[in-house]
């Protein structure tokens, strides 16, 4: 074949592929689909009914995938060997797949529930043109400890618990961090007065050298199971998302007449993690329709309600909070003071400091 014939195919492939997405979007309409749904998600962060509702409603079926970590999922994204249709991934990790180029603009007219989003959790800095995202919940990330099992009836509410040696010894201290770079010497930089977004490599380089001194009392570092890990009774205490804990306290409301007397979740006075995690679709998404139509359903009031009311996270659904439980609408754990809040960071992207923290989280764990 000659060659200029060869580039001339070249191209036309290109533009068939490229306009092979438009095409997708434009065909679609509100409520349509266009295969099942392949979703990359947390695990246990959405109610399994609501999943089970869409399959119904819709007639296709969802086929979830799990990630640990924000990175695991850029990388799994980056490697293109699945196409999801849905992802829901953190803040500062939505803005490093848009430079990746591998989220798709959404058609917001495809979206009507859209309106009932909090404008507050709207053209945030990952996304300020709002063109990628729809928010879906938003949280803190703290220390979650089990008081029984500790004797005792309170603790200090401060980051001392896992990073201060007579701390964790006086009160018997057994935990596990997140498997998270970002949130790990997040939290070590905060305990020495610093900002967990630092791009000054004296000071994570200082919490890097915190944490390795910590290595020896860190049980393992788990963003999965550490909730079965303390109903187990093999740790008391453990770093992780507000929801997470919330859920297991509720499941194990039946056991303990009041299960706040056993178990508490802070967010310690250093300040912490505040992050929202949105919604978007990959670049390789097969089911564009779909997962539209699948984020609509998501946004719906009720919908939007259970699937908080399941997961205890707060909503950034502003037309459920009409539907959620008043005392959870009211528990400042799961939607925190303005007093707290102002002392909480979201975790933003660093760019090529980014590497630096993975490279240290690495270090410290490696050190033992």
């Amino acid at each position: 074949m000659k060659k200029s014939l060869v580039i001339l195919l070249a191209i036309a492939m290109i533009s068939c592929s490229t306009g092979s997405t438009d095409d997708a979007v434009a065909s679609c309409t509100i409520g349509s689909v266009d295969g099942d749904l392949n979703l990359y998600n947390w695990a246990e962060y959405i109610d399994p009914e609501l999943l089970e509702e869409f399959e119904t409603t819709y007639g296709v079926s969802v086929n979830e995938d799990f990630y640990t970590s924000n990175e695991e999922a850029r990388t799994k994204l980056q490697s293109g060997v699945n196409a999801y249709d849905i992802v829901i991934p953190s803040d500062y990790m939505i803005s490093q797949l848009i430079q990746d180029d591998l989220l798709l603009t959404l058609n917001f007219e495809l979206l009507p529930n859209f309106s009932n989003i909090d404008p507050d959790y709207t053209y945030l800095n990952y996304d300020p043109e709002n063109l990628y995202t729809v928010p879906y919940f938003w949280g803190t990330t703290g220390f979650g400890v089990n008081l029984d099992a500790l004797g005792v009836e309170e603790v200090p509410n401060t980051w001392g618990l896992v990073f201060d040696q007579e701390l964790r010894e006086t009160y018997g201290i057994t935990f596990t961090l997140l498997d998270d770079s970002r949130e790990v010497l997040g939290a070590a930089l905060k305990y020495l007065g610093y900002s967990l977004n630092s791009v000054d490599e004296t000071e994570i380089e200082e919490a890097t050298q915190l944490l390795k001194e910590t290595q020896d009392a860190i049980v393992a570092y788990d963003s999965d199971q550490f909730e079965d890990l303390i109903i187990s009774g093999e740790i008391n205490a453990a770093h992780g998302w507000s929801g997470d804990f919330f859920a297991l306290f509720y499941e194990l409301e039946d056991q303990y007449e009041d299960v706040y007397s056993s178990f508490v979740y802070l967010i310690p006075e250093e300040g912490g993690v505040r992050w929202t995690d949105a919604m978007v679709i990959p670049s390789g998404s097969s089911s564009i329709c779909t997962a539209h139509t699948f984020m609509n359903f998501m946004m719906d009031a009720e919908v939007a309600a259970q699937n908080a009311e399941w997961n205890a996270y707060a909503t950034a659904n502003s037309a459920a909070k009409e539907f959620i439980d008043e005392e959870m609408l009211a528990d400042e754990s799961i939607y925190p003071s303005d007093e707290v809040v102002a002392n909480l960071e979201f975790i933003e992207d660093l760019g090529e400091v980014n590497e630096i923290y993975e490279n240290k989280f690495f270090e410290a764990k490696s050190s033992n």
